[in-house]
């Protein structure tokens, strides 16, 4: 049996999956590490801790392995988006790298928009300027610390400096630099034009490869570390929402994913690279070749349950914070949260709003609030998911992956608040999935990803919605909506007393 190896750069942990020519896992590995979180707003991590915890985490798998190394062929990844991390001219990290939810930039949001222009940045790079981006990282360090910008020789992404740590080679692909803001996301290639007029050296931008491309093979140090074969092909890989799409079988026209991981997304295939959102969902390249996807980002999802857990519940585990959620009726008996811990991006692009508890009752217990985080996240999802059907795409089946896909309660909650069909998948490994997809693919196993998603993406179960609780959620869908308005100025007046 032939293998291959996906590997899922996330924010707080690296999995790595070892999947079969069956398209089956047949073992999954995670190393975790830290934050690093100087002053609020402030999101950075050691990009040596990611290559660290990787090495280590693949070592443990090949310690593992029954077979011949050889028959491990191919290794992709996935990884966190817009992540900044520069190397001088000898492929050295000048500093920590400075993460997707960062949101010290919005000064060089506004400068993009000044020099560039709401509407010329949106023919180009088809997204608005985001803190979260790429671009005004650039831009802050370029203005706050000079003297390392000035070493700058390239910069890569957060899974490319990964990749290259692995092979030697520096590249970057498409899917990942289209959330840089500084990609032509239509031709495909860096754009002069913004670089120009920020003084920014088109040398500073990696080689750009396809995500299926083979750059090369490990390098013998790792293949010392890790046990793993000289021969192992590696391959680009993807962004992890572009991953994610290609492990839920997002490949063509009608299908739409969610997930929930840290982060949170709504992700819609888009064939074309004329589809015009105005800038209210972002708008990447796929790790599909030619193809793109829409997208809507709640930025703190399952980061929200997370927060909670550690804040109310450090020494439980999930299951047993969430035991009694089933039980607590539709709305939480009153009780509204919005998941805007680190801000929010769709569809408020605001790094100075932050989360609410609206409705607090000296009768609501614990399971009330666990239940309140849980509809927030979906609620905060389903702006996104209005978002696309008012622009006339049709939703009636969503494939829903990360962690909000491990719990039957929280699937039925997206059925009942999407009012759409959710399916689950055997594995709710989506970005970790496309990464082996693209392997496979890669290693020539399939003539198209299409033909791969056949065989490795297997749905297990389909969540209908329930009417009744569809109308109840519509009512408190439009009480939610509310309070981000009705919060605004509060939350700007209240960012003068956060550290």
């Amino acid at each position: 049996m032939k293998y291959v190896i996906g590997v899922d750069l996330g924010t707080s942990a690296v999995k790595i999956l070892l999947v079969n020519k069956s398209g089956e896992v047949c073992n999954e590995i995670s190393r975790s590490y830290p934050l690093i979180q100087e002053k609020s707003g402030y999101s950075e991590q050691n990009p040596e801790e990611w290559v660290e915890k990787t090495i280590d985490g693949l070592a443990e798998l090949v310690s593992g392995f029954d077979g011949d190394v050889t028959d491990i062929e191919g290794i992709s990844f996935s990884g966190q988006m817009h992540g900044l991390v520069l190397l001088d001219k000898e492929n050295n990290i000048l500093r920590n790298a400075i993460l997707w939810n960062d949101t010290r930039t919005t000064m060089q949001c506004e400068e993009i928009y000044e020099k560039v222009g709401k509407n010329q940045l949106l023919e180009i790079t088809k997204n608005p300027a985001l803190e979260g981006f790429t671009l005004p990282k650039l831009l802050w360090v370029k203005e706050f610390e000079p003297e390392i910008f000035a070493k700058a020789s390239v910069f890569l992404l957060p899974k490319d400096y990964l990749r290259f740590r692995l092979t030697g080679k520096v590249q970057s692909e498409y899917s990942d630099a289209a959330g840089t803001l500084l990609l032509n996301v239509k031709e495909k290639q860096w754009s002069e034009e913004i670089c120009e007029k920020f003084t920014i050296r088109l040398e500073l931008c990696p080689p750009l490869v396809e995500s299926h491309e083979c750059v090369g093979t490990i390098t013998a140090e790792i293949v010392k570390m890790t046990g793993l074969s000289q021969e192992l092909k590696v391959f680009a890989g993807g962004a992890d929402n572009a991953c994610g799409a290609i492990g839920s079988g997002i490949l063509s026209e009608g299908y739409t994913l969610c997930s929930i991981g840290t982060s949170g997304v709504v992700l819609s295939y888009e064939e074309h690279g004329n589809q015009d959102f105005k800038g209210k969902v972002h708008y990447f390249n796929h790790g599909k070749k030619d193809a793109f996807y829409s997208m809507g980002v709640t930025l703190a999802a399952g980061y929200s349950l997370s927060w909670f857990k550690d804040t109310f519940a450090e020494n439980e585990k999930f299951e047993q914070l969430l035991k009694d959620v089933e039980q607590v009726s539709v709305g939480s008996n009153g009780l509204i949260f919005t998941p805007y811990l680190v801000g929010e991006r769709t569809p408020h692009a605001d790094s100075t709003i932050r989360g609410s508890f609206i409705g607090m009752d000296a009768a609501h217990k614990r399971s009330d609030f666990a239940r309140a985080v849980m509809e927030g996240i979906t609620f905060s999802l389903n702006e996104s998911i209005e978002i696309f059907r008012q622009n006339g795409k049709k939703i009636n089946s969503i494939i829903s992956i990360g962690g909000g896909a491990k719990n039957p309660v929280w699937l039925q909650m997206q059925a009942d608040i999407f009012n759409a069909d959710i399916i689950k998948l055997s594995s709710e490994q989506g970005p970790g999935m496309g990464a082996s997809m693209l392997a496979a693919y890669g290693s020539g196993w399939f003539g198209t990803l299409e033909a791969c998603g056949e065989k490795f993406i297997k749905p297990v179960k389909a969540f209908k919605p329930i009417k009744e609780n569809v109308e109840k959620y519509k009512k408190l869908f439009e009480i939610y909506k509310q309070v981000y308005t009705q919060t605004k100025e509060l939350n700007s007046q209240l960012s003068e007393f956060r550290r």
